[in-house]
């Protein structure tokens, strides 16, 4: 029994394939018939009830099966008409009420049927779904590519990526069939017309040749017959109609059909107003419907009043809990807090005002929504999320963000800051997205030009109506949320060092204690201390170089200890022994492209290196130095086309040093050495540093 139940649709499907063969008694057509109506009316209001398209997502699939059932029943019922002239009660009620005893009438009635399916509603599914499996299919890129930008910031994790690359899928491949479907549809518009003429001619031709039959009796019986045969398949033709085109038209809906027309409407009580106050005035116009016309404006000015005032009384209760929310109500009199002159009078307090804050970020007014979680604000969680990431990436927490909105602040600006400094500030619209701009662009889109605050990219904010026509156009489309975490995600990767203080390194050692308790009992603090740990981390951090290993951090620094290495030395060591992980921090598909420098420069380098009391430190001449910055800024050129970072690639000795020089100038340069690149991975040279063009620029001053 169960296996017949789980391919009940496959034999179903094969029995009305058999409806095209063999003939149905008429009890049995009846029966099909009223199962044929009550289906397309049940996905009608299925259609009407989803909030996107993807929920029915069989869709496709069922159109075909519905619209091979209704033509088994078609076929069915014509040999009916053309044998007996008859096909069951169903056929025949419907006939005689479409009809209402006049022939004329019943043709012209279902004929506007049939083209309104034919020419407005068929036709019209048939051009949206046309549209939008173009529009979706042309935005898959971009909308990968946002994926990609919130998983790299770590926005999401990989399978939540995951999911919604399966859902872009779905959608391109739901739209694509829907497209396809529409044929049918508009196939099966063409069939009622051409069965209904067979219908009339076939059976008259029978009637009156066959059957001896007088010609306008006959044509009366069989044209109510065929009438309601076309009657009978062409409403729930039409409902299936009616339903691809909502079904095609759910791009834009946040919530069922129903949902978004009564809450949409509702939001404009101006109008119904309006609209009212205007039926009115032409109820009193003289020979006018004054009846219906002041019915129906009074109905609409009593109906918008009543939602307007409903509309500011729940304004009024939101106001009124978001200020109890705040403590924005009025305390008790014995419950008041003292005034701020009174407050600071004890000297204790005044220490409060010392405290700095590792990270916090400030907010302009009408940013607040977005951060408040009553409101529905979404920043913390996804804060959350990214301190996750973060920390399965580099190894490190970094502590808590303090949020606060700021006066001083322009009204859609943030600033973040680092220790109570400020290190970082934007601006942005929360009614508009930002379109990033592409290289070349496949079109232009209006919007409010900027620069995207983390990266520098050009881009725009535009209107929520125009984000599916610019993903279309190349731009890569981000919600102002999303815009405001990643430029606090990559601050925090800039300035992840300077947060990793004594207590969070601590922090760090009694969780590697958990593991490793006989390593740390042996390192610290009797080899290495805090505090040269410390150090060690931050400058890791500072590269970009995680520290999550580090159980291997620690046995590197004990061995560089017993050597007796410096610090920097001891770094270098560490950077060595976390070879593999910041090969596949910088590696990308076993490939590592990077510019070089020629054994003459490196040689100057490392006779550049001078020791005094505070230990090595690089006093290269201005010449090399600026012939090694002008250089490298052509070289870093080729980096762009290849969206990676630029690496420069030198020997370990002098790599901290470079490194030290190159940030100066170039903050977004990496310098690594050969011995951290494992020997699996294939390096391809740019471009590489040469001492020609300084010899070249000396010749020329010497001629």
């Amino acid at each position: 029994m169960k296996r017949i139940l789980n391919n009940a649709i496959s034999l179903g499907v094969v029995i009305i394939v058999l409806f095209l063969i063999i003939p149905l008694p008429t009890f049995l057509l009846d029966f099909l018939l009223i199962i044929n109506i009550g289906l397309s009316i049940m996905i009608l209001m299925i259609t009407m009830n989803i909030a996107e398209a993807l929920e029915f997502s069989i869709f496709p699939s069922l159109l075909l099966v519905t619209t091979l059932f209704r033509l088994g029943l078609n076929v069915s019922s014509t040999r009916m008409i053309l044998k007996d002239g008859y096909a069951g009660e169903v056929i025949q009620n419907f006939g005689k009420l479409i009809t209402g005893g006049n022939i004329v009438i019943g043709v012209v009635i279902f004929l506007i049927i049939v083209l309104v399916q034919f020419i407005v509603i068929t036709k019209g599914a048939e051009r949206v779904a046309e549209v939008a499996a173009r529009f979706t299919l042309d935005a898959m890129p971009g909308k990968q590519m946002a994926i990609d930008a919130d998983l790299s910031s770590g926005l999401i994790n990989e399978q939540e990526a995951k999911s919604r690359r399966h859902k872009i899928q779905k959608e391109a491949d739901f739209y694509g069939a829907m497209d396809g479907a529409t044929k049918i549809v508009k196939g099966d518009a063409t069939m009622s017309l051409v069965i209904t003429m067979i219908n009339i001619i076939g059976g008259v031709i029978i009637g009156v040749v066959f059957e001896g039959g007088q010609f306008m009796d006959v044509l009366q019986s069989r044209c109510i017959v065929t009438i309601g045969d076309g009657l009978v398949s062409q409403l729930p033709a039409l409902m299936i109609s009616t339903a691809t085109g909502m079904i095609v038209t759910r791009s834009v809906s946040e919530g069922s059909l129903n949902k978004d027309v009564i809450a949409q409407f509702k939001a404009q009580p101006r109008a119904m107003i309006t609209t009212g106050v205007i039926l009115l005035f032409l109820g009193v116009v003289p020979n006018t419907p004054h009846m219906a016309l002041i019915t129906g404006g009074g109905a609409l000015v009593g109906g918008g009043t009543f939602v307007s005032r409903r509309l500011e009384r729940e304004k009024a209760e939101e106001a009124a809990a978001a200020a109890i929310a705040e403590g924005g109500g009025e305390a008790p009199p014995e419950e008041a807090a003292p005034s701020e002159t009174d407050y600071f009078k004890d000297i204790n307090n005044v220490y409060s005002l010392l405290a700095v804050e590792p990270i916090e970020m400030e907010f302009g007014y009408s940013l607040i929504p977005m951060v408040d979680e009553s409101h529905g604000g979404k920043l913390i969680s996804r804060i959350v999320i990214f301190r996750r990431q973060y920390a399965q990436d580099m190894g490190f927490v970094f502590p808590s963000i303090r949020l606060h909105d700021a006066s001083s602040l322009g009204t859609n600006q943030y600033v973040i800051r680092i220790r109570g400094e400020e290190v970082a500030r934007g601006e942005i619209l929360v009614d508009y997205y930002l379109a990033l701009e592409p290289a070349n662009p496949l079109g232009e889109i209006d919007g409010i030009e900027t620069i995207e605050p983390a990266y520098g990219i050009p881009s725009r904010w535009i209107l929520p109506e125009n984000k599916e026509m610019a993903e279309i156009y190349g731009y890569n489309v981000i919600d102002p949320l999303s815009v405001m975490l990643t430029h606090l995600a990559e601050t925090v990767r800039k300035y992840a060092y300077e947060l990793l203080g004594r207590a969070e390194t601590m922090q760090l050692v009694e969780n590697l204690k958990r593991s490793s308790p006989e390593l740390v009992e042996e390192a610290i603090p009797g080899i290495v201390s805090y505090a040269m740990l410390e150090k060690v981390l931050r400058n890791l951090l500072r590269e970009g170089v995680p520290i999550k290993d580090l159980g291997t951090i620690l046995e590197t620094l004990v061995d560089a200890a017993s050597q007796g290495r410096d610090l920097d030395a001891a770094t270098e060591m560490v950077r060595g022994s976390l070879a593999r992980t910041i090969t596949r921090r910088f590696c990308e598909d076993g490939q590592l492209r990077v510019v070089t420098l020629d054994a003459e420069v490196e040689k100057k380098i490392i006779s550049s290196l001078t020791r005094n009391e505070q230990g090595v430190y690089l006093a290269m001449g201005p010449d090399l130095m600026q012939s090694i910055v002008s250089q490298l800024a052509a070289q870093i050129k080729k980096f762009n086309d290849l969206s990676q970072t630029p690496i420069i690639l030198v020997s370990q000795v002098i790599r901290g040093y470079f490194s030290k020089m190159i940030t100066q100038f170039y903050p977004n340069v990496y310098v690594l050495s050969f011995n951290e690149i494992t020997s699996t991975v294939q390096i391809q040279a740019l471009g590489n540093i040469t001492m020609e063009p300084m010899q070249a620029d000396r010749r020329a001053v010497g001629t």
